[in-house]
């Protein structure tokens, strides 16, 4: 399926949102979103629609750039894109990649998306860093500075928060691998895209690099029993992260661990095959990437 056109960011109409001219009095005291020169409010739960009457149109419409941290021969590079695709309902061509190893990408570049994804890593750590690190946090900050549309995950959770003055270490004791039971925070329940979820969820996670502490101006929106911070977003800005894996299903966090067997290992003790019998089905958090698109660009 190819991409009808382009679909304008922000381009939200009454009553769903209010657009305005930074001119205008008051904008800062009026609970507005900024984006560059326009303001608007983001809807609440109780102003839009189901979770799950995503309109698909304005998914397979859109341009995705994928920032992957993966190496070359690894197989997951694919399965990564397809796994976005999925839950997104987009085609796997309006998904363009560009490898964070070889440097961060270049302004041309995210000028041609519509919105970046960043996701897992397989073998690279934001704890311990690394000379191709630095220019990537950078670009993270950029992401910020300009308002990109931005949703990442996992690796990605992490670097954001690395970037924007969070704190990022590897816990083995703390360490998540499985489907987790998460909650919503007071925070989470009112925001526009988390708000349409179940105050309790569980969702996909594996990592041993834990977010400590958040930037100094984000706003959690779920936590864990185990790990406190796994989900975040910046008021005024349509930037969200999470620590678990929205974008992957049962059977493809399966797959995905099946080319890491040492890490069930290692952080659970156990067989593949023993672990796979605790995996479940995560559809409240299937939703969100779609929920997320539905807010930022219906």
């Amino acid at each position: 399926m190819g991409r009808a056109g382009t679909v304008a960011p922000f381009s939200l109409t009454e009553p769903r949102s209010t657009i305005t001219s930074l001119d205008g009095p008051s904008l800062r005291s009026s609970g507005l979103r900024f984006y560059g020169r326009l303001a608007f409010r983001l809807p609440t739960p109780a102003d839009s629609v189901p979770a799950d009457s995503n309109d698909p149109m304005v998914a397979s419409r859109l341009r995705y750039l994928l920032l992957q941290v993966r190496n070359p021969d690894d197989p997951m590079r694919d399965q990564e894109v397809r796994c976005f695709a999925r839950v997104l309902n987009t085609p796997i061509e309006s998904i363009q990649t560009h490898d964070l190893l070889s440097g961060p990408p270049t302004q041309p570049l995210l000028a041609k998306c519509d919105l970046v994804l960043l996701g897992g890593s397989g073998d690279y750590s934001v704890a311990a860093g690394g000379a191709w690190l630095e220019p990537v946090l950078e670009a993270m900050r950029e992401l910020y500075e300009a308002g990109k549309p931005t949703f990442a995950s996992c690796w990605g959770f992490q670097a954001m928060a690395r970037a924007l003055g969070g704190t990022v270490v590897t816990d083995l004791t703390r360490a998540e691998l499985g489907t987790i039971p998460l909650e919503l925070t007071e925070e989470g329940r009112s925001d526009a895209v988390f708000g349409v979820l179940p105050l309790k969820f569980p969702a996909h996670a594996g990592h041993q690099d834990i977010v400590d502490a958040l930037p100094p101006n984000a706003v959690r929106l779920a936590e864990g029993p185990r790990t406190l911070n796994q989900a975040f977003t910046f008021p005024g800005k349509p930037i969200y992260c999470t620590q678990f894996h929205p974008e992957l299903t049962r059977q493809t966090f399966l797959e995905r661990l099946d080319q890491y067997p040492t890490y069930v290992e290692r952080i659970l003790g156990c067989s593949l095959e023993a672990f796979a019998k605790t995996v479940q089905e995560t559809p409240e958090a299937n939703q969100l990437l779609g929920r997320f698109v539905e807010v930022v660009f219906s």
